[in-house]
């Protein structure tokens, strides 16, 4: 094993292969507003639109929130029509613009470790962030700069995306004792023509698919087609990917170093084996940091 600093990316991967992210935005999903009926505060966290007009949000404290509580923001309301069920409930929005009323009343919501306030929102977007949705941000894309990509396409490493809208089980802590009692809850996800075609060709001239994070290997790996490449289109997956699961696309996984307890470190383990165990003992040897804001790891997939 072997450390390095992220600018050296290209220098470790070959030319042909194919660097692919998670392009999502980072909603400003974190609201703050007021029971009508009793005055009291309530923090909603969007996790995603539901069924128009419909939106699922974490809710806190959501004990007392039954359906009919009326919850008012600045400029719009929400009403519960569902739950709460672990935490989380069913919304409609009254707003005329909802993704509007959304961006104009939130703030970009941060880990619970994070501690202040960012200057910039921006911070906590990658260089890639395009279309809004998710409600926490694809980290390991945190790490690109304008430099990397440019060091990228200097080797003749490609560079491709997917939009795979982050969601409650990237960032919420699994609840159960064995992991294959855990219900993953589904996330949206695309994978575009054009990075359908890039993996064919990186496929046909030797090269190897690299993702950026772990949402990118739900991405691909929900759409994949059984023999490395991937389908076109977009759904909504609940793949839970564990020792065992078949991993067919990803060759090359760049994350950051996740908590036990986790579906990321879980989907770690399906990547890269046994051999997790001692990359994290290395990491934490050396002083690596954890987390969202943390370093990241370069691992091949236990069987190539």
């Amino acid at each position: 094993m072997s450390d390095h600093t992220f600018v050296e990316l290209a220098d470790l991967l070959e030319p042909g292969d194919l660097v692919v992210v998670n392009e999502t935005r980072v909603r400003a999903a974190r609201l703050i507003g007021r029971r009508a009926e009793t005055g009291g505060t309530v923090e909603l966290l969007i996790l995603e639109r539901s069924e128009d007009p419909t939106w699922e949000a974490l809710a806190r404290p959501a004990r007392r929130l039954r359906p009919g509580a009326v919850i008012d923001f600045d400029g719009f309301s929400a009403v519960i029509v569902g739950g709460p069920e672990e935490g989380k409930v069913t919304i409609e929005l009254d707003a005329a613009d909802p993704e509007r009323a959304i961006a104009d009343a939130g703030t970009v919501p941060l880990p619970p470790y994070f501690t202040g306030d960012l200057a910039d929102p921006d911070r906590y977007q990658t260089m890639f962030a395009a279309a809004h949705g998710s409600a926490a941000a694809p980290t390991a894309g945190l790490h690109f700069t304008p430099e990397v990509t440019r060091r990228l396409e200097a080797r003749d490493i490609a560079l491709a995306s997917v939009d795979l809208h982050v969601s409650l089980d990237t960032f919420r802590p699994m609840a159960v004792e064995d992991i294959e009692d855990h219900r993953m809850h589904s996330e949206w996800c695309a994978v575009p023509e054009r990075t359908a075609a890039a993996v064919v060709t990186t496929r046909r001239t030797g090269g190897r698919v690299v993702a950026i994070g772990t949402t990118v290997v739900r991405a691909l790996e929900s759409m994949g087609d059984g023999a490395g490449g991937v389908c076109v289109g977009e759904r909504r997956t609940d793949l839970f990917l564990r020792p065992g699961s078949e991993i067919t696309v990803v060759d090359l996984l760049v994350t950051n170093f996740h908590l036990p307890g986790s579906t990321l470190l879980v989907l770690l383990a399906a990547f890269m084996g046994d051999r997790w165990r001692v990359a994290y003992d290395t990491a934490l040897r050396r002083g690596y940091r954890f987390l969202s804001f943390g370093d990241a790891m370069m691992t091949a997939r236990a069987d190539t």
